[in-house]
């Protein structure tokens, strides 16, 4: 009897494991309810961790889209708990475009920064300019709305950062953009455009140490469920 009782549980808590490792995400509700939408990016804007022992993780997403007249929205969501498997996943992606679709119907899951999946270097909605000996995207002028809501004017797509990107990265990994002197990424979480687009945004108000603490945590918990081979594997979700 004991032997079948432990027999029992220790089922339960297999069974239980397995399924919070395919907890399924709020993007997965985000990309059903986008279905009928032509074409839109789904940016990270912000996160945050509450509690102490047991955590809990959550995402704020800016969602941009073309409605069916060709007009651009910006739509912020509320504040939705994610799976740690998620939040690890995309922990530096904060700023990037984390799905988008453009309105061939091909939904890209892989981050990149905001409109370079489906919208900058689309001859449907602008082309390339030379200015200052370098080439650069602008938009046609029914899609200029979509310059303010990627921030085009701060950080404007050049031609050699948008080539790199397709040539090396798209579909495969996420891309940053170009790595400064010192270091730094151009896009993802602490990088020059967030703390410069969304200086007032939570994560960013975060002390570096809580920041790295979260970060180890997360990446523990990540390695742990990779080597298990049951739980997820680091590209699963809305990954690639």
């Amino acid at each position: 009897m004991i032997r079948k009782l432990f027999l029992y549980t220790l089922l339960a808590f297999i069974l239980s494991s397995c399924g919070n490792g395919f907890e399924e995400s709020p993007l997965d509700n985000i990309v059903r309810e986008l279905s009928g939408v032509p074409a839109y990016s789904v940016i990270l804007y912000d996160m945050n961790v509450e509690g102490t022992v047991f955590e809990d993780y959550f995402h704020q997403y800016q969602i941009v889209k073309l409605n069916k007249n060709g007009e651009a929205e910006k739509t912020l969501t509320d504040w939705v708990q994610v799976p740690e498997r998620v939040f690890e996943q995309h922990i530096d992606h904060v700023g990037m475009e984390i799905i988008s679709k453009g309105e061939e119907g091909e939904v890209s899951k892989v981050a990149a920064p905001p409109g370079y999946s489906n919208f900058v270097g689309n001859p449907q909605y602008g082309q390339w300019v030379q200015s200052g000996g370098s080439s650069f995207w602008q938009f046609y002028g029914q899609y200029m709305f979509l310059n303010s809501l990627f921030n085009l004017a701060t950080f404007p797509a050049r031609r050699a950062y948008y080539d790199t990107y397709r040539r090396d990265y798209y579909g495969r990994r996420p891309y940053y953009g170009p790595v400064s002197t010192a270091g730094s990424r151009m896009f993802g979480t602490g990088s020059r455009y967030t703390s410069q687009t969304n200086a007032g945004s939570n994560w960013n108000s975060k002390s570096s140490s809580f920041k790295s603490r979260v970060r180890n945590s997360v990446t523990r918990s990540g390695s742990r469920y990779n080597s298990s081979g049951s739980m997820r594997s680091r590209g699963g979700g809305f990954g690639k």
